[in-house]
């Protein structure tokens, strides 16, 4: 990101002051999100550094950019997309599909462990939190028989190789925002956003922008296995959503695609499509 931006502007990188702010989702590492707070806890100190005019830009995993925004806080952009893919990581398989009955699969993500037990309920899945050398220490430690990461992060940690499979989008559908990185500033702050632009990717950002809309009909949150993935396929728009019963028991599939201008709409559109489809009940133990 800075050196993108200190090419952009033709200065060092160096010039760019770059500030470090741990978030409370770094430091919660003894149960799931959804029972912290949600995609919130990776944001809010960031938030509040803008607010205070402290930072003039915070850079995040679109991914773990809540559905709503405080007022103050706006979206300026994203960088080009990284890989979507979901890796499959285990010294015994090289698919969920390959380990043994009553395997032990780690991850921290519902949507992963959804679409698992959707194609394995024999397999045990348990909650594996930590960044992702702590998760691969376990791994490999033996407390799990498996683990999927993004690749996108694997590979921005030169960690890609750890990876035994990369899996299919379509069957392990990518949390909306998986492999970009989004760029936040003060709402109304215009030189800010000027200064960005040079280095934001206007596909990513229609990607998103489906992925978004999306979620904010389902109200979509990490309490909720949720996948979503637009991509531009031949001038057009594709987009591809699940939403899961967190046991893997029910799946809810929706496909759309348009024009790239219409992509505010056509992740509406889906969201609606499967809220008319969906049981009131899906979510209930």
């Amino acid at each position: 990101m800075r050196r993108r931006l200190a090419v952009a502007h033709d200065v060092s990188e160096e010039a760019l002051d770059l500030v470090v702010i741990k978030t409370t989702g770094d430091v919660i590492l003894d149960r799931a999100l959804s029972e912290a707070g949600g995609k919130g806890l990776f944001t809010k100190e960031l938030d509040l550094a803008l607010m205070r005019g402290e930072i003039g830009i915070a850079v995040h995993s679109a991914k773990d950019l809540p559905t709503q925004l405080p007022d103050e806080i706006a979206i300026l952009g994203y960088l080009p997309r990284e890989d979507v893919r979901d890796a499959w990581i285990s010294p015994h398989a090289q698919h969920p599909l390959g380990l043994a009955a009553g395997s032990v699969v780690g991850t921290a993500s519902l949507r992963r462990g959804a679409i698992v037990r959707r194609l394995r309920p024999d397999l045990n899945v348990v909650l594996l939190r930590g960044n992702v050398e702590t998760r691969l220490a376990k791994l490999a430690g033996g407390e799990v028989d498996a683990t999927l990461l993004a690749l996108a992060g694997l590979k921005r940690l030169g960690l890609e190789a750890k990876a035994s499979a990369l899996l299919d989008p379509e069957e392990f559908v990518p949390a909306a925002g998986q492999g970009a990185i989004a760029i936040t500033a003060r709402t109304g702050d215009e030189s800010t956003r000027a200064l960005i632009s040079p280095i934001l990717d206007l596909d990513t950002g229609l990607a998103l922008a489906a992925e978004r809309a999306f979620l904010a009909v389902l109200d979509g949150s990490c309490k909720t296995p949720i996948g979503a993935y637009a991509r531009l396929e031949g001038g057009r728009l594709v987009f591809h959503a699940l939403v899961l019963k967190p046991d893997g028991s029910a799946c809810f599939e929706a496909r759309v695609s348009g024009e790239p201008g219409e992509a505010i709409a056509l992740g509406e559109g889906a969201g609606r499509d499967l809220i008319s489809r969906i049981p009131p009940d899906l979510f209930e133990d």
